[in-house]
């Protein structure tokens, strides 16, 4: 009886290790997104994507963080990153009362389940010099 006592523990280590291996897999270990990092938005085409862009510059506005006079135009790319729900980082195209682009990157956390949309931030995209 003392022999399988101590093969117990052995026996969990062992099976603790062979776990860690598709939990690696799933958390990014070298293939595909990693979990809780930011990604690429596939296609920002996509109807949702776009309105969230609308929506945050229409928050934006409402919140005085940006002129009332923009206009939403378009996301052009944008990341996401999986949370409790999901965080987008969009780059938005709106364009200003005389017609020039003004680029933006809005932060807007949402949670589809709970109907929970959030603005974090939306600042204007820095020049370069």
């Amino acid at each position: 009886m003392a022999t399988h006592r101590h093969c117990l523990p052995l026996l969990l280590l062992v099976a603790a290790a062979l776990a860690a291996v598709p939990a690696r897999a799933a958390l990014g270990g070298g293939r595909g997104p990693l979990l809780g990092g930011w990604n690429p938005i596939p296609d920002v085409s996509d109807s949702h994507i776009q309105e969230l862009g609308g929506w945050a510059l229409g928050q934006a506005k409402h919140q005085k963080l940006a002129a009332d006079g923009l206009r939403f135009r378009r996301v052009v790319r944008g990341e996401q990153q999986v949370v409790s729900g999901m965080n987008y980082r969009l780059y938005v195209d709106a364009a200003d009362p005389a017609g020039r682009t003004v680029p933006y990157v809005a932060v807007v956390y949402e949670q589809v389940w709970t109907r929970t949309r959030q603005l974090a931030s939306f600042n204007p995209v820095p020049r370069a010099h």
